[in-house]
């Protein structure tokens, strides 16, 4: 089978919890968020050119790819490009795209073997190239290093965890430096077997996103996040999917042009 595009459907379920940790004691727990229920719709079409739609609760967040510039919404900041070019999505790499896991993990580092979940796995490491790295950044913010790990069955060769993390420092002039570290766990799932490949069909992911730096007296601020997803639906090369799906927002445009011109005037191989 020639797979052109990928169709995904499903439920998710999120609880927060803030924990800011004291000095020299362990963190507390003092706002344990309610569980907020909502659902996604995936879209990919081969090769670089994704959307994703995610609503739970009230709110609703978008990202895409034109196959060129990455771009993503959230109600508190609208439509952005996002910086570093097009990168895989990662619910897709959380058992939904085997092509996209393979491509991503072919040039990973072998770390050996490991049982996770009782599971026996051998596990593969990916770095951010240092340039990647660069291009993520900006004058106010750093990204230090992006690290992924995918702990693969030995039995059957499926992704059946995938770790990643990543530092990024903030820095606004005249300020103390803040840094963000994030680090997301995702255990996948209950493979099906869809028009002859294996899918993942249910998982959950733990994220935690500690904030230190920025003279704060109490310590760093720990924020973790639990998400739990199932598939309802998932296809292959579903009928009428254009281009015209991943078109970006104008506001993205605009801000893309907008950056262009800031580097200097057009040249001919620029049009």
């Amino acid at each position: 089978m020639v797979v052109k595009n990928i169709f995904a459907t499903g439920k998710v379920s999120m609880t927060m919890l803030e924990e800011p940790s004291l000095s020299g004691s362990s963190a507390v727990v003092v706002a344990a968020g309610a569980t907020h229920k909502g659902c996604f719709v995936m879209w990919e079409m081969l090769p670089n050119k994704w959307s994703i739609e995610l609503v739970v609760g009230a709110h609703k967040v978008l990202a895409g790819s034109d196959g060129n510039v990455a771009w993503r919404y959230t109600p508190w900041l609208g439509s952005h490009p996002a910086k570093g070019g097009v990168r895989p999505l990662r619910r897709a790499l959380q058992g939904l795209d085997p092509m996209a896991i393979s491509e991503a993990f072919s040039v990973a580092q072998y770390m050996g073997e490991k049982e996770i979940m009782g599971v026996d796995c051998f596990v593969l490491k990916l770095s951010a190239e240092q340039n990647d790295l660069a291009d993520r950044s900006d004058n106010t913010a750093e990204t230090i290093k992006h690290v992924t790990f995918g702990y693969f069955s030995q039995k059957s060769g499926l992704l059946v965890y995938l770790e990643d993390s990543y530092l990024t420092r903030i820095q606004s002039p005249g300020a103390c430096p803040r840094y963000w570290e994030t680090t997301m766990g995702s255990k996948i799932e209950d493979y099906r077997t869809v028009e002859g490949v294996m899918i993942a069909h249910s998982g959950q992911t733990h994220a935690i996103i500690t904030r230190f730096g920025d003279n704060l007296k109490s310590g760093p601020t720990i924020l973790r996040m639990e998400e739990a997803w199932m598939i309802d639906d998932f296809a292959f090369n579903v009928q009428g999917l254009s281009m015209d799906c991943f078109i970006l927002p104008q506001e993205v445009k605009s801000s893309c042009l907008e950056e262009k011109l800031k580097q200097g005037p057009l040249f001919p191989l620029d049009r």
